[in-house]
């Protein structure tokens, strides 16, 4: 059961691969962006409740953290799966309770973008994280933006890849903090920008 007093934090990340568009791959750091989404996780889950489209490139790390933690991960954690990958689903996926898995078409981006909406429209979140990433993450920032234009978005620019391409897009509009560029301390960046809805 999901406690729904509890903040929702909405977590955008992948680690780009090679095969893809060389300009997420080049720029990305993938240490940065592992450390960046297990901070991330260790910071929400115990006070909050974490969100996410389920990257598997990134569950894996987030099972890990929980795994650690002495939480009721149904009250912290909701996972949203397009039911196109359901061949592909990860093992880590059976580690979470909650997961959501959305109808799909016999199109990809037409099933991805139904789980998007899906994950935006379920859920009232305070804050959307954007780390690493390729194009899922540009437009998850754009649809996220839409639909919760009072939320806090942090783009992590220091991870690179579509979060730094976000950052370097949007930092004047939003008016982003250079720390999200610049500091790699993830812990203490995400308690500093996430104390009101973490505590």
């Amino acid at each position: 059961m999901v406690n729904e007093n509890l903040n929702k934090i909405f977590l955008s990340a992948s680690i780009p691969s090679r095969e893809r568009n060389k300009k997420y791959y080049d720029t990305a750091d993938i240490l940065a962006i592992r450390d960046a989404v297990r901070a991330l996780a260790t910071v929400v889950i115990p006070n909050a409740h974490l969100v996410w489209g389920g990257h598997p490139s990134i569950t894996p790390l987030i099972r890990f953290v929980m795994e650690k933690m002495s939480v009721n991960v149904k009250e912290h954690i909701t996972l949203y799966q397009s039911l196109y990958f359901e061949k592909f689903f990860p093992e880590d996926n059976f580690a979470f309770e909650n997961i959501v898995q959305t109808e799909k078409t016999d199109e990809r981006e037409e099933s991805i973008l139904i789980m998007r909406k899906r994950m935006f429209s379920e859920n009232n979140f305070k804050a959307g994280i954007f780390i690493g990433g390729m194009e899922g993450i540009e437009d998850e920032f754009e649809l996220f933006s839409v639909a919760h234009p009072n939320a806090i978005v942090l783009p992590i620019a220091s991870t690179g890849a579509a979060a730094k391409i976000v950052f370097d897009k949007y930092k004047h509009e939003k008016n982003f903090d250079n720390r999200l560029l610049e500091d790699y301390a993830y812990m203490a960046l995400f308690r500093d920008f996430l104390s009101e809805y973490i505590r």
